[in-house]
């Protein structure tokens, strides 16, 4: 355990961009990632004939997946040295429009379905398309579906709730952007708003639910469910890079760049892709500069819940998905040794990204989306990515690999809103802040 007076938390602490390297990170084969990986692509394509039936934007074959998209026009505003670089566009997923698509719905429909043979209306090896008939809406339409979000998780399971016919409330912290809780109400969700962060939105919904027996609650912090769900892209990945003649092995090592807030789904995806790569996929976590809580917990040491706050730090940023003040203590615990590191990015840094990726690749992206970008320079031009690389990726290892920045929300944002995330960007003009450290 690493004190958080060492001054390995000085960066940090002054709220400086930085990259943080795991010195526990062990690259190698997992059969426990791998056999959790071929559980959850079973269960997507086990509930692919509902979601067709639930959600016509998924089309015939029921398949929430997001394009790879080459990022050749952004290589030298990024400072990204060598090797193919690509967006996995999750802010583009169908139904939520951000990462939390394959968590969320994954989890609603998941419960759904345990509910339903529990009470004898889905029969063992059914189709589970019955669940989108009406004798179904009217069971669930009893029942209710909670979560404590500061906005994307809350969509995607609003979403997937109310088109199941459930009772869905939304608990939303104060760093909620007003635009998501007014689409939420609009789809009959209940939303209840705190003005206190997430993890006091969390813990009040988790209160709320319990206390209903027909409840069922969607735990960010602490979801099987949730991770499961998340960790599915990484096949969808392997499939995609495969297609391009570029399968990640020996000779092609693949860095991934996962935006975190309280870590379901940069967990999940990391641990997916280890399962799927094994010891040649490197998975880096992106945080704003205030709100770094993976980074704190993982390098303090997993065992004991540590806080931003406990450094001195606001947990304030425009990355509204990125609010979150103490990592999930199941997803620390599961990245020990897996996640290669965490950076950190200054929230105005975020916004010329936003910018940038807008205006040289037509990307619609949220700030939260953005963090991400940065893991090319850290990778490529920083003294911790230099040991990173020296280490794990000698020779001429580093200018063969694949980088993949995942995005994981914006393309649900309202245009009056992204412009003036667009004109906040531009504004800031190309000099970035982390390009000077």
């Amino acid at each position: 355990m690493t004190a958080l007076t060492d001054p390995l938390f000085d960066p940090v602490r002054a709220g400086r961009p930085t990259l943080w390297t795991n010195p526990a990170y062990t690259p190698a084969d997992d059969p426990e990632a791998a056999a959790a990986l071929a559980q959850a692509v079973a269960d997507w394509a086990r509930i692919a004939p509902l979601l067709a039936r639930l959600f016509p934007e998924v089309g015939e074959a029921g398949v929430i997946g997001s394009p790879l998209v080459d990022l050749a026009p952004l290589r030298g505003a990024l400072g990204h040295a060598a090797g193919p670089l690509f967006l996995k566009a999750d802010h583009a997923l169908p139904v939520a429009g951000s990462v939390k698509a394959r968590g969320g719905v994954f989890e609603v429909v998941m419960t759904a379905i345990a509910q339903a043979r529990a009470a004898g209306l889905l029969a063992p090896g059914a189709d589970v398309a019955a669940l989108a008939s009406a004798p179904a809406r009217a069971f669930f339409a009893e029942r209710s579906i909670a979560v404590g979000s500061t906005g994307n998780l809350g969509l995607s399971v609003g979403i997937a709730a109310r088109a199941l016919g459930y009772r869905a409330v939304v608990h939303m912290s104060a760093d909620a952007k007003p635009w998501k809780v007014e689409r939420l109400r609009a789809l009959g969700v209940e939303v209840v708003q705190h003005e206190a962060d997430y993890t006091s939105a969390v813990a009040a919904a988790r209160a709320a639910s319990q206390a209903d027996p027909l409840s069922a609650f969607v735990d960010d912090e602490d979801s099987e469910l949730l991770f499961r769900g998340y960790s599915a892209a990484a096949a969808e990945l392997a499939g995609q890079l495969d297609a391009l003649g570029l399968p990640i092995g020996p000779e092609r090592p693949l860095l991934l760049y996962l935006p975190c807030g309280i870590g379901g789904a940069p967990g999940g995806v990391a641990q997916g892709a280890r399962g799927m790569f094994g010891a040649h996929v490197h998975a880096f976590f992106a945080e704003p500069v205030q709100a770094p809580s993976a980074l704190v917990q993982m390098a303090h040491g997993v065992g004991q819940p540590v806080s931003v706050y406990d450094l001195g730090l606001s947990n304030r940023t425009e990355a509204d998905g990125m609010a979150v003040a103490t990592m999930s203590a199941l997803v620390a615990k599961r990245m020990e040794q897996r996640l290669a590191g965490v950076f950190t990015v200054g929230d105005d840094d975020l916004m010329r990204y936003l910018a940038l990726a807008h205006d040289a690749a037509g990307l619609q992206l949220e700030p939260s989306a953005t963090a991400g970008f940065a893991g090319a320079h850290f990778t490529a031009r920083s003294p911790q990515g230099a040991a990173f690389r020296a280490r794990h990726l000698p020779g001429a290892l580093a200018a063969r690999a694949v980088h993949v920045v995942w995005a994981t929300g914006g393309s649900f944002v309202p245009a009056a809103q992204f412009t003036r995330f667009l004109d906040t960007g531009r504004a800031l003009g190309s000099d970035f802040d982390l390009h000077r450290t």
